[in-house]
């Protein structure tokens, strides 16, 4: 009997120079009114947005926290028809939340009470890769439990000073190979990290002259 493939988890992520990932889109996306909200949307050019399709994949699932899932349920279904609504809109969501009952926009699962292993249950089943966006908690959760295989940073040219961060302050050390990096004319680089694990650390005495 053939063995299911084990499916990626993809981060894609919209990120300052500081590492401020919270509300790129829009000023009030989760509803807290962000000072600086919609600070990515300047620079989407055709290369950046071309790095997005590219990096989803024609066919894709997406693992989601449930506030971007409410985000994203707020926008996408009446979004005009292109290769990101589409693929959105086709993709099977999960998302972590204690409140699945009230999950609408389709189609959709949740992943149930223990996060971990729902995920788990899911990256092991057959599919598409999975790809995650936004989701802050949830992608602090699945780097401590080395679940991620690759992340996709799109590297904005701000300094946005506070904001929710992309690495958590009390964060585990991991260490991240760089696949690729590009430059779109907007500023923006595309850099892809290949997930590694822990991060060895040695002290000055361990260093080899």
């Amino acid at each position: 009997m053939r063995k299911p493939k084990m499916r990626k988890i993809r981060i894609i992520e919209q990120i300052s120079l500081d590492g401020v990932i919270q509300a790129p889109g829009g000023r009030d996306e989760g509803g807290e009114n962000y000072p600086h909200g919609g600070w990515a949307m300047r620079f989407f050019d055709p290369a950046v947005l071309e790095a997005i399709v590219a990096a989803q994949g024609r066919s894709f699932d997406l693992l989601l926290g449930r506030r971007t899932y409410d985000i994203f349920a707020g926008y996408w279904p009446k979004a005009e028809s292109g290769p990101i609504a589409d693929g959105l809109n086709a993709a099977t969501k999960y998302v972590a939340t204690h409140r699945p009952e009230s999950l609408g926009w389709g189609p959709v699962e949740d992943l149930g009470a223990d996060i971990v292993e729902g995920v788990r249950s899911v990256k092991s089943k057959d599919g598409p890769d999975l790809i995650v966006w936004g989701s802050s908690k949830l992608t602090s959760v699945l780097l401590e439990h080395g679940l991620v295989d690759e992340i996709f940073l799109l590297v904005c040219p701000v300094l946005l000073g506070r904001g929710k961060r992309f690495f958590a302050d009390n964060a585990d050390p991991r260490e991240l190979a760089l696949v690729s990096s590009k430059a779109a004319a907007s500023g923006v680089l595309m850099n892809i990290y290949r997930y590694v694990g822990t991060l060895p650390i040695e002290s000055s005495g361990d260093a080899k002259g």
